[in-house]
């Protein structure tokens, strides 16, 4: 390759690092839009309450309902949930609605000792009056290995994400919602809990931070050539001044 065509490749690589850096930039942006919008629909979803099952035959993103559901001796332990800086995890059971739709139930958060044994819990059983927040559940992250496995517990799964199509094959339920209803911290029923609607995830702020970082390395790189393309020209000239 000539020094000809070497300039040319360069600023060819550098559009293309640069491009590369721009997307990502655009996507933090675009997700901490995403979640800005989430915030405000979660504080203003208790303005518009709706029955659940009202809200499981028309889903929305964030509905803040109430009805009655029939609890079953089924468990499903969310794995790596951090609360005030404790590891634990996050506990649900399926749920049958008054007018028959199967849904997944967060009763709270329940801490892990240091060598992360399970916790033996009795299931909640029978009706009960619930209200809370009908929403998609926790952010999957990465989707590394299996979502469900069972453990020593009879009817008691560990999951790494709350899947909804490996909750239905494993529950039995294959009609269960893709969205979980978080009980109102105020019900006395289940455990330590919150309706933070971005939990274990970043806030849009750190969004924001990523995507200016992004953006700015796109900008270093484009700005490399530049200065290469004037430092030769330098040189260049200098030669020629210095030339007899």
């Amino acid at each position: 390759m000539t020094r000809h065509h070497t300039p040319r490749w360069g600023w060819l690589l550098a559009l293309a690092v640069a491009a590369a850096f721009a997307m990502l930039g655009r996507w933090q942006l675009q997700r901490m839009h995403e979640k800005e919008a989430l915030l405000v629909q979660a504080s203003q979803v208790r303005a518009h309450p709706r029955t659940l099952d009202e809200a499981l035959a028309r889903p929305e993103t964030l509905q803040w309902v109430s009805g009655e559901v029939e609890l079953q001796p089924q468990q499903v332990l969310l794995d790596n949930q951090l609360r005030d800086g404790r590891a634990g995890v996050r506990v649900y059971q399926p749920a049958r609605s008054a007018a028959g739709h199967w849904l997944l139930v967060e009763l709270g958060w329940w801490p892990l000792p240091p060598d992360r044994q399970l916790p033996t819990l009795a299931p909640i059983t029978g009706r009960q009056s619930v209200r809370g927040l009908l929403a998609p559940p926790p952010s999957a992250g990465l989707r590394l290995g299996p979502a469900m496995s069972p453990t020593a517990q009879p009817s008691t799964w560990l999951a790494t994400r709350i899947e909804p199509a490996a909750i239905a094959t494993t529950t039995g339920r294959r009609d269960i919602s893709s969205q979980v209803l978080r009980l109102d911290p105020a019900l006395p029923l289940g455990y330590a809990r919150d309706l933070d609607v971005l939990p274990n995830t970043l806030p849009p702020a750190r969004h924001l931070a990523y995507a200016v970082q992004w953006f700015g390395l796109a900008a270093a790189v484009l700005a490399t050539p530049l200065v290469l393309a004037w430092r030769r020209r330098r040189i260049r000239r200098q030669a020629r001044i210095a030339s007899p």
